[in-house]
């Protein structure tokens, strides 16, 4: 895949949700009403929403959950799409780890293997993550996670789940 080209004639990515700042089952709900009506995304697949512990400075807990797209767009035109959602939820970056009103991460993109400077395909923190192994599990279990080589069935075996539970 070039990246010099915005377009791919289709490829099946994934992507988690987060939020833990106003009404997040509202925010994540509209989210995915945001994604849907993306130009070049169409949602395939999302999971339940998981109550979690925040990583980081003191806060709130999150609700997670993950979906499947398949998109025309390639990998950074997606990020751009998927950063212009999350500010037009009032997401602000301050600091690493701080509470949001939406964060939208993309794990997953087909096979694909990425490392710029703005983004890493897969997403580098995802094997460590229960809060996104869980529900991606829920709804992708047999996708292989390309660096490892492991079904994501069985990354979720291999982080502890206890702090995961449905909301």
């Amino acid at each position: 895949m070039s990246e010099s080209t915005d377009t791919v004639a289709s490829a099946r990515c994934a992507i988690a949700l987060g939020s833990n700042l106003g009404d997040s089952l509202t925010i994540l709900e509209a989210a995915l009403k945001a994604l849907a009506q993306t130009p070049g995304v169409a949602l395939e697949a999302r999971s339940q929403w998981y109550q979690t512990k925040a990583v980081g400075p003191p806060q709130p807990d999150y609700l997670n959950g993950c979906a499947l797209l398949t998109v025309t767009l390639s990998p950074q035109p997606l990020l751009e799409a998927l950063l212009r959602i999350e500010a037009d939820f009032g997401r602000i970056r301050r600091e690493r780890w701080s509470a949001r009103t939406l964060d939208l991460d993309l794990l997953l993109f087909d096979a694909v293997i990425l490392n710029t400077p703005t983004l890493q395909i897969p997403h580098p923190h995802m094997t460590e993550r229960a809060f996104v192994l869980v529900p991606l599990a829920e709804i992708a279990p047999h996708w292989i996670e390309p660096i490892s080589g492991k079904s994501i069935a069985q990354l979720v075996q291999t982080v502890d789940c206890s702090e995961v539970r449905l909301a």
